[in-house]
């Protein structure tokens, strides 16, 4: 069985053909979705109904580029959230430095008092990281939390081997499947195997096939096929050992679909 630990299943590009989507990834052996929020308002939870996708599971968070248009109130409403129907994580929270504009303070702000909720109710948090990826970890080491995902990862090997030390494993989807994308393929290539988990971010971070077009948790054999090939074991190896990588680290996993 494979675990996508990161696809918004619940954005508005899935609207036309969701079901359809949900059927064809389970076909794929997609076994589990894990389905972050974004913002109170989107994603607590109008649009997908849980229930009808049995094999998903939500996580709550307030992700760093739609803090502008949130509130303290909605850290409240998050933290209710929390209390009265626990997800598999907190998230998707962090930072984010590379789309210019954003008020770094506010941002910085939300990921905090989110990794405070994430430590006091003892939850993994999926994590944001893009070209914030040092501040990210100098507030994890600030606020321990139970570790996760830092999903999308595309950093250095010694930031790799700092979020392996506090208890996360490390996504990697779409953009692994460039060849051009010689640090990130070395990365999926040479970390120890038991810190990798799979992702599509559908309907973002296409595989290089779909050339530029929308993503879909249908695409993750594929990905994990990449993985195989880059490290040279089997496909039903990696989807083996990245399940059980996610369900370490996300706990909530292990609970029968």
């Amino acid at each position: 069985m494979l675990i996508d630990t990161h696809c918004h299943l619940d954005a508005a590009e899935f609207d036309a053909d969701r079901d359809a989507v949900y059927a064809a990834a389970m076909a794929a052996g997609v076994g589990r979705i894990v389905v972050p929020g974004v913002t109170v308002n989107r994603n607590f939870r109008p649009k997908l109904k849980i229930a009808d996708y049995p094999a998903c599971l939500e996580a709550y968070g307030i992700h760093p580029l739609y803090v502008d248009q949130s509130s303290p109130e909605d850290l409240a409403r998050l933290r209710v959230w929390l209390q009265q129907a626990p997800p598999v994580a907190v998230g998707e929270i962090g930072l984010d430095f590379y789309v210019s504009g954003l008020d770094t303070e506010r941002q910085t702000h939300f990921f905090v008092e989110q990794l405070k909720l994430a430590r006091e109710f003892d939850l993994p948090v999926l994590l944001h990281v893009r070209r914030a990826i040092d501040p990210v970890l100098k507030q994890l080491r600030r606020i321990g939390v139970r570790g996760g995902i830092a999903h999308a990862f595309n950093g250095s090997r010694q930031q790799a081997d700092e979020f392996i030390k506090l208890g996360f494993a490390l996504g990697f989807g779409g953009a692994m499947t460039f060849d051009g994308s010689t640090r990130i393929r070395e990365l999926a290539r040479t970390l120890p195997l038991e810190s990798i988990v799979l992702e599509t971010d559908a309907p973002d971070i296409p595989p290089a096939w779909l050339n530029g077009g929308r993503n879909a948790p249908g695409e993750l054999p594929r990905i994990a096929d990449v993985l195989a090939e880059l490290r040279n074991i089997s496909a039903a190896s990696i989807a083996a050992q990245t399940a059980e990588n996610a369900r370490a680290v996300l706990p909530g996993l292990r609970n029968p679909a």
